[in-house]
């Protein structure tokens, strides 16, 4: 269990792989003050601080991770985040090998019989084990959060058991703080606010890290996930590229072509570069302190006010 005060150390840590799966818990006594509460979207969630969060069990599939105390594991290979200038003390909780199936459900619902979130944030392109990791959760009694683009909480059948067991389900496919879809979504409603006409749009991504390698590989639920999250037919989801180069660093451009008044036409192109995993850590953050309020209220299914921070909730196209 973390002590308060280093938890999104530890979350971005988590992140900065995209291979493990942790499970946390929140805290019932005060914590102290967070002293980069000020970089996440809400500092304060149901009563929730970033600090009430415990991180109290976490699984993975490298080698170099396997066996290790988490506070050593999320510095291993595959990471490309990068040191954090921060001192962290040991968790206490050794990194368990995780599934790629559902062999072994079984097990990790018996690790986690006491935590009341579960938060997913491997690689998008492997639906069987997302899908094994939310079946765990539910025998354990746990809120599930998929931060990846395959689909599961737009699973019906699974999100109807979810919300017969009183538990939240969350998902699919984080929105990061200052991404492209974030931006290229703002920019078709400001489009639409002031009256202009799409003619036709596209966002072309490049990026380094686990996930983009693995989606240049599996690319269909990300590229239909980030249509979800704009949504409009008029835009064009070009393949993702995977530049190892590039390492945490994110590259997207993004093309709007859109006519005023008397047909006049308007050409917007946008670059955006950004530090790709840090973009998830405050959301995932916040996505655990809103499952954590929403299954201690016995709200079982998808909460409706974690929309903005995902790009296909239930009901989106798979």
């Amino acid at each position: 269990m973390y002590r308060r005060g280093h938890d999104r150390e530890h979350q971005a840590g988590h992140r900065r792989s995209r291979e493990q799966h942790v499970g946390t818990r929140t805290g019932d006594q005060p914590a102290p003050e967070y002293r980069d509460a000020g970089r996440v979207r809400q500092p304060e969630i149901g009563g929730f601080g970033v600090g009430d969060i415990d991180i109290v069990a976490a699984f993975a599939m490298s080698e170099a991770k396997v066996g290790r105390d988490l506070h050593e594991a999320i510095f291993q290979a595959p990471n490309n985040f990068g040191p954090l200038e921060a001192d962290l003390a040991p968790a206490g909780v050794a990194v368990r090998r995780g599934l790629t199936d559902a062999d072994g459900i079984e097990d990790v619902a018996a690790a986690i019989k006491d935590v009341e979130v579960v938060l997913y944030s491997a690689p998008s392109g492997r639906p069987a084990t997302a899908l094994a990791y939310a079946e765990a959760a539910l025998r354990a009694g746990a809120a599930f959060i998929n931060t990846t683009a395959d689909p599961v909480a737009r699973d019906p059948e699974l999100l109807g058991r979810f919300e017969a067991a009183g538990l939240p389900l969350i998902g699919d496919d984080l929105a990061s703080q200052f991404g492209s879809s974030v931006v290229h979504r703002a920019l078709l409603r400001l489009l639409e606010e002031r009256g202009l006409t799409l003619i036709s749009s596209y966002q072309v991504n490049l990026g380094g890290t686990e996930d983009f390698r693995n989606l240049v590989e599996n690319p269909s639920t990300k590229k239909q996930s980030k249509l979800n999250a704009l949504g409009s037919d008029r835009v064009q989801m070009a393949p993702l590229g995977y530049l190892p180069h590039l390492g945490s660093q994110k590259v997207a451009h993004i093309n709007i072509e859109a006519q005023g008044w008397g047909e006049a036409s308007v050409n917007l192109d946008v670059h955006l570069k950004v530090h790709d995993p840090s973009g998830a850590a405050g959301v995932n953050i916040d996505l655990v302190r809103l499952a954590a309020s929403a299954k201690r209220a016995g709200r079982g299914g998808y909460p409706t006010e974690v929309a903005s921070l995902l790009k296909s909730p239930p009901g989106t196209a798979v």
